[in-house]
């Protein structure tokens, strides 16, 4: 999942603008009103006056716009309320058929490079799950590369998943849940006023949960990894009730990836939902 329309923005020209501009009853000055829109979603704003100048002028508008680069952009949030935007402006511009041929163009396009979003009518375009947690994983990811010894827990992680490509033997599923949780106490070591070494006492100490519940969930989860046999110790034989699988690894690296926004105050979650 490429996930943002920040990372295939060129592509939108190919795919979007140029099919709409062939589209019957197409308007003259059909990117004056999209440019328009994405002076908005511009990093540096232009003088009115400058603007002025490019919106009057139909050719100039469709020249602005393709040449418009990834870095001249403000950003995911401000990219896909342009392209809300976008639609509301045809629409006005040109009625519901020509609106109706952006957002199929926009749809198909979110299907093709797998876009964090579903579009929803009449033009809104709502994060999904995939898209969350790729979000997720992608700014933990950031996180961790500011600091040697998190970077390096961060990549015994992925490299242990990676790992499982080889051999999905239970061993290299403890290991994977080991490096797991490694990573989760650092990350949680280094959150302000915490002094705990192990997950369960950071857990405490965080002072983030909603509910007591929440953080006991956790804490029982650090538990399982302590007490199964062979994950972070000699653990307890007669306590497992089987060996440990595939599901096993999935489900727990889930949950316990979905715990980390709790652990460190690095995470912005807003961004994460809407996009930086």
């Amino acid at each position: 999942m490429r996930g943002e329309f920040m990372g295939i923005w060129l592509e939108t020209w190919r795919e979007i603008w140029e099919p709409l501009s062939s589209q019957d009853g197409a308007p003259d000055d059909m990117f004056c009103e999209i440019y328009r829109e994405l002076a908005g979603a511009l990093k540096i704003k232009l003088k009115p006056e400058v603007l002025a100048d490019v919106i009057d002028d139909p050719a100039r508008s469709r020249d602005s716009l393709r040449a418009t680069s990834p870095d001249d952009l403000a950003g995911e949030r401000e990219v896909m309320k342009f392209f809300e935007r976008t639609h509301e402006a045809l629409e006005d511009l040109a009625g519901d058929t020509f609106s109706n041929a952006y957002f199929n163009l926009l749809t198909v396009f979110i299907d093709k490079y797998s876009l964090r979003y579903d579009l929803r009518r009449p033009c809104l375009l709502c994060p999904t799950l995939p898209g969350m947690f790729a979000s997720l994983v992608r700014d933990l990811r950031g996180v961790t590369s500011q600091d040697a010894h998190l970077d390096s827990l961060m990549k015994e992680f992925e490299n242990a998943i990676r790992d499982l490509r080889i051999d999905c033997s239970d061993g290299r599923i403890k290991t994977c849940i080991q490096k797991q949780v490694n990573l989760l106490e650092a990350i949680g070591r280094v959150f302000p006023g915490v002094t705990g070494t192990t997950l369960g006492a950071i857990c405490d100490q965080v002072g983030t949960w909603p509910h007591d519940k929440l953080k006991v969930a956790i804490k029982d989860l650090y538990g399982f990894t302590c007490d199964y046999p062979g994950i972070r110790h000699g653990g307890t034989p007669a306590n497992a009730l089987r060996a440990i699988e595939m599901r096993d690894m999935i489900a727990i690296s889930i949950l316990l990836a979905g715990f980390t926004p709790y652990l460190t105050d690095q995470l912005n979650a807003d961004s994460m939902y809407r996009g930086r």
